[in-house]
């Protein structure tokens, strides 16, 4: 019995897996934002990526691009982990398309580094003594009056403030009686007009509402002001509508062609609100003027080639008859690079095939050459990205000594000299990264603190 409980659920899943996937297809994806756009319908996955330059969504609604796989730019780096003091900042980028993404100089997708904000953290205030009440705000009636207090005892440091408020405010009393003056009351309803229709080219008669100062009466003793303005408004009456003529659709037009000539694009068939057409004020048709399809023309899109990478420099040559092995005289050399993954009479890739360069050759010298220490080399960003082992490394180490060349350019240097690095070792320096964000990835966390332990 379970043997066939088994077999049954092996053959549903056979059948999932058979069935073709349908997926969003969208005309444009952008590699800088990641997003897709130009929705054109729900096709299979296949279908949708004839088109390269096309992007789809799954059942998760995530965005994927239908290119080959290729790193987007870096985002900005983000706000500083720390308002005060030293923290770490990151950037991050995200690697689209079909397959995973190259990264030979092992620059991750998530990058740290230190920041400073501000070098020092606020120290808070404290308040001086109120001040004497002012004088109150009015001549008669009542009003208000207020005091103020400074933030002086001690005065904050670094962007401190104090808490609490700076003034403070109290009702009082003149003793005194104000005069009240008149205000208006709301409008009345609109008077009946005095005509029931209107006249085509005469000027229209009005409809008329009144108001009264009595909200409040202006008092006699003191006296107080009357209202401003007056107690009579007036528009014009309505006319007497024409009779309502609604719209309604015409006949549907043919549809468009096809809006590509490969892959997935959009037909439109659309129709007129014209039979009959809307008059004195009958409503619109209702619903849309245009309706699109989606079509498919099943023919691989074109594909622009791709540039590998260079390969190794040849060894140097001299360019004439002759001697520049271990001599400072310039030699040649050169790269090459293909045009790869050009599909469908697209287009070849831009730029040279080949490269020149000019080059020492420094291998199997007869004597072995002096060693100097280099320069330190720039901090490496922060690794790992997150958890409290966070940290950064420089390193100089033992190099030939190229001074008598003309050019100091360690890279245009070929071949592999013995070099003297007798009491010149390799001197690498590290500091901690201080508040850097927790690490979220239980498996990153295992492995910055199984480095520590190792190597510290």
């Amino acid at each position: 019995m379970n043997l066939i409980l088994w077999g049954i659920v092996l053959l549903g899943i056979y059948v999932q897996q058979s069935v073709s996937q349908m997926v969003d297809c969208f005309s444009s994806f952008t590699l800088s934002t990641g997003k897709c756009s130009g929705l054109l319908g729900q096709v299979k996955k296949d279908d949708c990526c004839l088109n390269t330059n096309y992007g789809y969504e799954e059942a998760d609604g995530v965005c994927r691009s239908c290119g080959r796989p290729v790193w987007s730019e870096w985002t900005r780096w983000g706000e500083c982990s720390v308002s005060c003091t030293e923290g770490v900042s990151q950037r991050r980028r995200s690697c689209y398309g079909i397959g995973d993404c190259a990264d030979p100089e092992k620059l991750e997708k998530v990058q740290t580094k230190p920041c400073v904000k501000k070098d020092c953290c606020p120290v808070e205030g404290g308040w001086s003594e109120w001040e004497e009440w002012q004088l109150c705000s009015v001549t008669c009636g009542n009003g208000m009056r207020k005091r103020r207090r400074t933030c002086s005892k001690p005065i904050p440091q670094c962007g401190g403030s104090c808490s609490g408020a700076e003034e403070e405010t109290t009702n009082c009393s003149t003793e005194i009686i104000c005069p009240t003056h008149g205000g208006w009351s709301s409008w009345g309803n609109w008077g009946p007009c005095p005509v029931t229709c209107l006249y085509e080219g005469r000027k229209p008669e009005k409809e008329l509402r009144t108001r009264t100062c009595t909200n409040p009466p202006p008092s006699v003793l003191p006296r107080g002001n009357d209202c401003k303005g007056s107690d009579t408004d007036g528009r014009p009456c309505s006319g007497r509508p024409f009779c309502l003529v609604d719209g309604n659709w015409g006949a549907w037009t043919g549809s468009t062609p096809c809006s590509v000539t490969c892959g997935v694009g959009q037909q439109t068939q659309r129709r007129m609100c014209d039979s009959p057409k809307p008059a004195y004020g009958g409503r619109q048709c209702r619903g849309e003027e245009q309706k699109t399809g989606v079509c498919i023309i099943a023919v691989p899109c074109p594909v622009n080639g791709m540039w590998t990478e260079w390969s190794e420099w040849s060894p140097c040559r001299p360019p004439s008859t002759r001697k520049i092995k271990c001599n400072t005289r310039e030699g040649i050399r050169r790269r090459e690079r293909d045009c790869v993954d050009r599909k469908h009479n697209e287009s070849v890739c831009e730029g040279e095939i080949v490269q020149h360069g000019n080059c020492y050759d420094i291998s199997d010298c007869d004597s072995e050459l002096t060693g100097v220490l280099s320069e330190w080399s720039e901090w490496s960003y922060c690794k790992p990205y997150c958890g409290r082992y966070s940290e950064q490394t420089r390193e100089r180490k033992c190099v030939a000594d190229i001074s008598k060349y003309r050019s100091q350019d360690r890279s245009i240097f070929a071949g592999d000299p013995y070099v003297n690095c007798e009491g010149l070792e390799t001197q690498i320096e590290r500091r901690q990264c201080t508040n850097v964000p927790e690490c979220k990835d239980e498996v990153v966390i295992l492995c910055s603190e199984l480095m520590y332990i190792i190597f510290c």
